[in-house]
């Protein structure tokens, strides 16, 4: 199995950090015969002041990755993201699935948060034994939504049973602004109408109704008691997502292992943020 000694030493040799991962995306697209467009976050090598999430200037790298590719080819989306927006990522969903009936998500390692909402827009995912998806609730200031209300809650409890705690209560509350409270729960409300809306449309197309569906959305939009559990292959196939393992195509899973070090000696190497490419080259770099 290849290594990341391997990889490091090919792109050493080729003197050029963009020409490797290039290959690699050339022959994965070449394998499936599908059109491939990587999205890959450096948010596990940051550098100061780097945006890692999904966020709404990512929809330009995306039009600039679907542009000149046959819309009837299908597309695998390779994709490594701690998540963002859930809005951003709604729009990114909606231009893709706009442009390719078929897509597949692909995921190397890890494709957390709103990173996971994009990959359950899929037909299918396609992940390794060592690969995750993670809870969909949304972050404020790195602030998981669901603490937030929970804490709201809390306060709301104790100061109805105890008056006299309004003084303390009303401190801790006070460094969220106005209406925050309903802005979290419209968030966390949001994610489960996309999530349940992607799965009807496209990974369970044909079959809305399944009860699975409801089921799926509320495992994943859920605290777990941390926004970094990770959901893997095995989990992902008890939850009742459409997953297939990675493994089971021995050269995908080599192509798609040697693009992953590729990409992470590119941000070890490189102030860069984010990267979302083609198999054709064309590539947009934040």
């Amino acid at each position: 199995m290849i290594n990341f000694n391997d990889i490091a030493n090919e792109i050493i040799k080729a003197n050029d950090l963009d020409v490797v991962r290039d290959k690699y995306l050339k022959e994965i697209s070449e394998h499936r015969g599908r059109n491939v467009i990587s999205y890959y976050s450096g948010w596990l090598t940051p550098k100061e002041n780097g945006n890692y999430s999904i966020d709404d200037m990512d929809m330009n790298g995306i039009i600039n990755a679907v542009g000149g590719l046959p819309k009837d080819r299908g597309l695998d989306i390779i994709l490594h993201t701690p998540g963002g927006s859930p809005t951003a990522t709604e729009g990114i969903v909606k231009y893709l699935r706009s442009n390719f009936n078929d897509v597949n998500v692909i995921i190397p390692q890890m494709a957390m948060s709103a990173g996971t909402m994009l990959a359950c827009s899929s037909n299918k995912i396609i992940m390794a034994s060592h690969s995750c998806i993670g809870p969909v609730d949304p972050q404020f200031s790195g602030i998981p939504a669901y603490d937030i209300k929970k804490e709201f809650d809390n306060a709301k409890k104790e100061m109805t049973k105890n008056p006299a705690s309004a003084t303390y209560w009303s401190q801790i509350l006070n460094k969220y602004p106005s209406a925050f409270y309903n802005i979290v729960k419209d968030a966390i409300d949001l994610s489960s109408e996309l999530l349940k809306e992607w799965l009807r449309s496209y990974m369970f197309k044909g079959d809305a109704s399944n009860p699975k569906i409801t089921e799926i959305v509320k495992k994943l939009n859920s605290n777990n008691k941390s926004h970094a559990k990770h959901f893997c292959y095995d989990d992902c196939v008890t939850i009742g997502l459409k997953v297939e393992k990675l493994e089971n195509d021995p050269k995908l899973h080599d192509l798609v292992l040697a693009l992953h070090y590729s990409y992470n000696f590119t941000f070890n190497n490189a102030v860069v943020s984010k990267i979302i490419e083609n198999h054709k080259g064309m590539r947009f770099i934040l």
